[in-house]
């Protein structure tokens, strides 16, 4: 049901602050932007070294969804689970007696939500999206290519595109690129 956490979004009041910080102290990459007019609010995703998301989310206006959370604290808001099926994850949900709402399967994200009160205390998001689309050209492949290998000291960088949207990068010296390059030679 569940391919792997995506991100974690936390709700904030300054997102300039906010950025700062996540960006300038623990060296995070601003990725993709949005903003939700009906909700009243702006997400921006933030990519940390290792394909790792946060997402922030700020109100953009009076009567934002975040209006009571911020009124109280701020943080963890949520936690998205990745699907490849909210349909299939949704049924299973029923199938194990967990109440879910906001489910909402129009567009190219889709999602479902399971409260606090039936997660332990944690809000839960459940989607299934293309996490390439909440990246920016430096960190993702153009369509269709899956790795590249260039040149470093002592042997290779091979980089390859990550399931979870972007890239991962490994440095292998001159004698593992050529077991690999056996490896795979003998596998095809």
């Amino acid at each position: 049901m569940i391919e792997r956490i995506d991100h974690i979004s936390l709700a904030v009041r300054d997102l300039e602050k906010a950025k700062k910080f996540f960006c300038d102290v623990l060296g995070c990459v601003p990725c993709a932007w949005s903003v939700l007019e009906d909700m009243k609010y702006l997400g921006q995703v933030f990519s940390a070294g290792d394909l790792t998301r946060i997402e922030m989310i700020t109100p953009t206006g009076e009567g934002s969804f975040l209006d009571k959370f911020l009124s109280e604290r701020e943080g963890a808001h949520h936690l998205c689970f990745q699907t490849l099926d909210i349909e299939k994850a949704r049924k299973s949900l029923e199938e194990k007696g967990v109440p879910y709402f906001g489910y909402n399967t129009d567009g190219d994200w889709k999602e479902l939500f399971i409260h606090p009160r039936d997660a332990f205390g944690v809000l839960i998001q459940i989607a299934q999206f293309k996490p390439e689309d909440f990246l920016l050209e430096p960190q993702r492949f153009p369509e269709g290519v899956k790795w590249e290998i260039a040149p470093v000291p002592d042997g290779i960088a091979l980089t390859i595109a990550h399931p979870g949207g972007g890239k991962a990068r490994l440095e292998l010296k001159k004698e593992e690129a050529k077991a690999l390059a056996e490896e795979i030679q003998e596998t095809v």
